[in-house]
């Protein structure tokens, strides 16, 4: 019997309304499931639970996917769907294989002609850029930034440079802690000009999305510190 890999979309935080953004469809799919690829141990159970509290979570079967597992690990982990059985990853946060581990196994299982399928579910990415007002025919994700100021302001301004010559929005994150040291880092090395939209706790009930030119955002008084943000870039 053919199997499934299902890819599972998980909440973008601690949403008290799991409805509004997990269709039903998945919950149908996750009671069914008894072997989960997963990121992050205590936040999928928490998660499983908030999808179904009747889920018996010590009978399940689960595998942790990180940036330290290995490719040999993966073929091990991937055996039960060799053998019939259907399985699923979670991530942290948000969709699997999008800035989230997962895809060495979805690689593989394409290579053994296992049946891949995506759920539908919260994009913080994609949600951000819906909402920015930017140019989402064109756009670029970048990921994390460097860590260091000089690098990361090298950077910055490189991704501003594209805004205009190829009219593509750019669209990146930062760890939480370190939110406010980019908004710093943007405004003072940035043109006034360029726009730049921040959101933040995308989908839960302090959601807030603001698109601003640069010039206004280092005049505003605000504060993201420690909130999961989205930060992009747009003409």
């Amino acid at each position: 019997m053919k199997s499934a890999l299902y890819l599972i979309p998980c909440t973008l935080g601690d949403n008290k309304s799991i409805d509004k953004v997990i269709p039903s469809y998945n919950k149908e799919i996750i009671k069914r499931l008894k072997i989960f690829f997963v990121e992050d141990l205590r936040t999928a159970r928490r998660f499983l639970k908030s999808v179904e509290k009747t889920i018996d979570i010590d009978s399940l079967e689960f595998f942790e996917i990180n940036e330290h597992t290995s490719p040999k690990e993966v073929d091990e982990f991937i055996i039960p769907l060799m053998n019939g059985e259907d399985a699923g990853i979670i991530s942290e946060a948000g969709l699997p294989c999008v800035a989230d581990p997962g895809q060495l196994v979805v690689e593989l299982a394409h290579q053994l002609n296992i049946k891949v399928v995506p759920l539908v579910g919260p994009s913080s990415i994609l949600l951000a850029l819906m909402a920015s007002g930017f140019n989402g025919q064109n756009f670029t994700f970048n990921g994390y930034l460097p860590i260091d100021k000089r690098q990361r302001a090298e950077k910055l301004k490189q991704l501003e440079n594209r805004v205009f010559k190829e009219n593509s929005t750019q669209i990146f994150m930062e760890a939480p802690y370190r939110n406010m040291q980019m908004l710093e880092t943007i405004t003072q090395n940035l043109k006034p000009k360029s726009m730049l939209c921040i959101a933040v706790d995308i989908s839960l009930e302090t959601e807030e999305i603001i698109s601003l030119p640069v010039g206004d955002w280092k005049k505003r008084k605000t504060s993201f510190h420690k909130r999961p943000a989205i930060f992009i870039l747009g003409a």
